[in-house]
């Protein structure tokens, strides 16, 4: 292990979860690359992947963006293209933009299409499926109304889904940003996947929270206290 990696670790107590605004800044405070580094937010879920009933997978707008810069590519034609620019879209077009990602081009970071696009769009299921890149209905990337969901990524909407091992990865901002900023991100996510608990799902279904910084260790977070928000939330408490 490097060697800031371990000090950053000696500086809190490893075997206590925190309260989630207590974890937040324990991140900021050990945080020791040189670059501003990404906050992310791991959550265990009580569920099997494997069924297809207990896929948890949705997105949300993080009030405060993720502090990055999204480059946003839309598959459109006609006036839907005009309306993908208009929007603050980087790149938009259909035949061309097929063929250029064809070749290899890559560089952008989330893609929409209209519907009467994903035809033409299929054909790059084997490039885009596995980075997370291909427009999906149900993450609403599959869309007539194309001026909204350019807006909403520019925003700082971001999509999550569980992993194999029931893992949710999700950015909640920078360690450059203030705690109030990156305590109403995270806790807009934990909402919007406590909202996405499949009916099936049965038993614990937060097992385990942590937050870490990109280059830093995780630190726990409290399980029964990130619950008890939301059951105070729920009581109008």
């Amino acid at each position: 292990m490097p060697k800031k990696y371990i000090e950053s670790k000696s500086k809190f107590d490893t075997s206590k979860s925190y309260n989630l605004e207590e974890a937040l800044q324990v991140v900021k405070n050990i945080a020791y690359a040189k670059f501003d580094e990404t906050v992310d937010l791991v959550i265990r879920l009580g569920v099997d992947p494997k069924h297809a009933d207990q896929m948890v997978r949705g997105t949300v707008v993080l009030p405060h963006g993720t502090g990055k810069a999204v480059k946003v590519l839309v598959f459109a034609k006609g006036e839907k293209e005009k309306e993908a620019r208009d929007a603050g879209a980087d790149y938009a077009g259909a035949e061309d933009l097929v063929e250029k990602i064809n070749g290899g081009w890559l560089e952008f970071d989330s893609a929409v299409a209209t519907p009467d696009m994903m035809g033409l769009v299929g054909k790059l299921g084997k490039i885009l499926g596995p980075r997370g890149l291909m427009p999906n209905p149900k993450t609403g990337t599959v869309t007539f109304d194309i001026s909204r969901a350019v807006k909403e990524i520019k925003a700082g909407k971001v999509e999550y889904r569980v992993e194999k091992a029931g893992i949710v990865h999700v950015p909640v901002g920078r360690v450059s940003f203030d705690i109030k900023r990156l305590y109403e991100n995270a806790y807009a996510v934990l909402e919007s996947i406590i909202k996405a608990k499949p009916a099936s799902s049965k038993g614990k279904y937060l097992k385990k929270i942590a937050i870490s910084s990109t280059m830093g260790p995780g630190v726990s977070v409290d399980i029964t206290h990130v619950s008890n928000m939301f059951i105070k939330k729920e009581r109008g408490i």
